[in-house]
C-alpha cells in the first residue's frame, strides 16, 4: 500500500514539475511580432521576405504535410490566438478582431495579415 502511494506521489511530483517547465520552455522559443498584431514567430526562423501583407520565413520545423509543430500550436493558444479553418497548407488564427493566415510548407513559413 505504501509503495503504491509512493509511486502515485512521485508521478504527481514529476507531472507538477515537468508540465510548467515544458510550457515555459516551449513559449520561450517564440516571440511576438509587432508588425503582425503580436503573432508569435519562431525565434529560430530566418526572415527571408517581407511585404505589405506579412512576412516569409525559412524554418526547418515547418512542414506542409504535418503543419506546424505541436509546441508552436501550444504557444499560439497560450498567447490567445484561436485556430480557425484550414485550407491546404493555410490555417487561419484569430485574436480579437485580428486574423492571421499561417501557411506552412516544407521548411518555409508565411505569416500574413488578413484584412
Amino acid at each position: 500500500m505504501k509503495k503504491k502511494i509512493g509511486w502515485i506521489l512521485a508521478t504527481a511530483i514529476v507531472l507538477i514539475v515537468a508540465a510548467p517547465l515544458y510550457y515555459f520552455v516551449t513559449l520561450s522559443l517564440y516571440e511576438p511580432s509587432e508588425d503582425l498584431h503580436h503573432f508569435p514567430v519562431p525565434k529560430h526562423a530566418k526572415l527571408v521576405g517581407e511585404n505589405k501583407h506579412g512576412h516569409q520565413y525559412d524554418w526547418s520545423r515547418a512542414s506542409e504535410e504535418n503543419g506546424i509543430p505541436y509546441g508552436y500550436e501550444m504557444a499560439l493558444k497560450a498567447n490567445g490566438w484561436e485556430k480557425g479553418e484550414r485550407e491546404g497548407a493555410s490555417v487561419y488564427y484569430t485574436k480579437g478582431d485580428h486574423t492571421i493566415d499561417l501557411m506552412s510548407t516544407s521548411k518555409h513559413l508565411d505569416i500574413l495579415r488578413v484584412d
